[in-house]
């Protein structure tokens, strides 16, 4: 790799780690070509991605960025996983992490927050944007539905009450 495609390398990076709302770093030592491709796909399902770089040119990029705590988890084979959505990588990494134990989840980062193997998992198990958004239109419908329940209730009970004076009246 000539100095050119490293500076490209090193501005992708730079770009995936200003603008992702998670990172996720893993050690993936001992994945088959088909997991990998597993993993990415899985990823890529939730609108995330995954790069794999050298160390030494991650750390290169992350200078500056808000992740730039995550300098320290970039020894061995790693991989970097990432999305806009704060919470989708890293779901899809500790999914991908408890059906195959060779991917091993260093930790990560959200935002500016550096997390640890326990963040990144307390991370995955917190609903997701669209999960949030469901609730909070859950929310708002609930009263209305109820106000037309309560509208409709009364105009009910009157056809109940004429259907039982006509059946009286028919007998």
């Amino acid at each position: 790799m000539d100095r050119a495609q490293k500076e490209v390398v090193v501005e992708e990076l730079g770009q995936i780690f200003n603008s992702s709302g998670v990172v996720v770093v893993a050690h993936y030592e001992g994945l088959s070509v088909s997991e990998m491709t597993d993993f990415r796909a899985r990823l890529k399902a939730v609108g995330g991605g995954v790069r794999v770089a050298k160390n030494r040119l991650a750390k290169i990029a992350l200078k500056g960025t808000p992740s730039e705590g995550i300098g320290d988890l970039l020894k061995g084979m790693t991989v970097l996983a990432y999305s806009e959505d704060p919470v989708a990588a890293a779901k899809a990494v500790d999914a991908f992490a408890k059906d195959n134990k060779k991917l091993v989840v260093l930790g990560g980062a959200m935002g500016a927050t550096p997390l640890d193997e326990a963040g990144v998992k307390a991370v995955a198990s917190m609903p997701s944007r669209e999960e949030l958004i469901a609730s909070v239109v859950a929310c708002i419908g609930s009263p209305a539905a109820e106000l037309a329940g309560a509208i409709g209730a009364p105009a009910a009970n009157i056809a109940a009450i004429l259907t039982t004076l006509e059946e009286r009246e028919a007998a």
